[in-house]
């Protein structure tokens, strides 16, 4: 048993040419998942350029490490620290960290072929699921800010304007301004129709005294959860 683990700490051979090949093949695949992340969302330029450069990484490091006992550890331990020392980003970015991965590991053990397909293939339901807005919150969301004189009972003072104009509102903050003579209230909305939304914010205008109203979209993609 000793004699086994000793002879699979020793370095297994490649060749260079094999591995500039296939590195450059993984090269090439990882430019494909970039231009398709940053052709499918919301783009990072580093989180980009990464994607690039990732594949062809763990192709090398993958035929570097086969056989090998020893490195095998000490990548482990290099990646979980580099796990550790980074933020999580959403599931889309996770999701393209997992595809260059993959694409970087098929390259390594010779299955280009497998490799050229799954990158077509997932890069294709990429943009398929872009160009389709699969999933996507047709009826946005939105964040409105009112600000009420502190004389106000805020509890049900806009009841009936939103029973009028909205599908639904909730009340998430209430917080008090200027030296806490006035509130600031915090609503989720979401309107029956947007078309509306003008004389929805002067109906809300008559009633706190023309003080200020803000309405806008919430981003829920910057809050995004895995």
């Amino acid at each position: 048993m000793l004699s086994e683990l000793i002879t699979s700490t020793e370095a297994t051979s490649f060749s260079l040419g094999s591995a500039c090949i296939y590195g450059g093949i993984a090269l090439v695949l990882g430019l494909v998942i970039a231009l398709t992340y940053m052709n499918t969302g919301k783009v990072s330029k580093n989180f980009a350029r990464t994607l690039i450069i990732l594949p062809a990484l763990v192709c090398v490091v993958m035929l570097a490490v086969n056989g090998n006992l020893g490195a095998s550890v000490a990548v482990l331990g290099a990646f979980s620290l580099v796990r550790f020392r980074s933020l999580q980003g959403t599931s889309r970015e996770i999701g393209f960290i997992f595809f260059a991965m993959t694409v970087g590991i098929l390259t390594s053990v010779s299955a280009i072929t497998l490799a050229f397909i799954i990158t077509f293939v997932i890069c294709g339901v990429h943009f398929i699921l872009h160009f389709t807005g699969f999933a996507e919150n047709r009826n946005m969301d939105k964040e409105l800010r009112v600000t009420i004189p502190e004389n106000l009972d805020y509890s049900d003072i806009f009841d009936d304007i939103f029973e009028k104009y909205t599908r639904e509102a909730k009340l998430n903050r209430v917080k008090t301004t200027n030296m806490g003579s006035m509130y600031e209230l915090t609503y989720k909305i979401r309107l029956i129709n947007d078309a509306n939304e003008k004389k929805f914010l002067d109906e809300i205008r008559c009633r706190n005294g023309n003080l200020t109203v803000i309405c806008g979209r919430t981003d829920y993609n910057q809050l995004e959860e895995l």
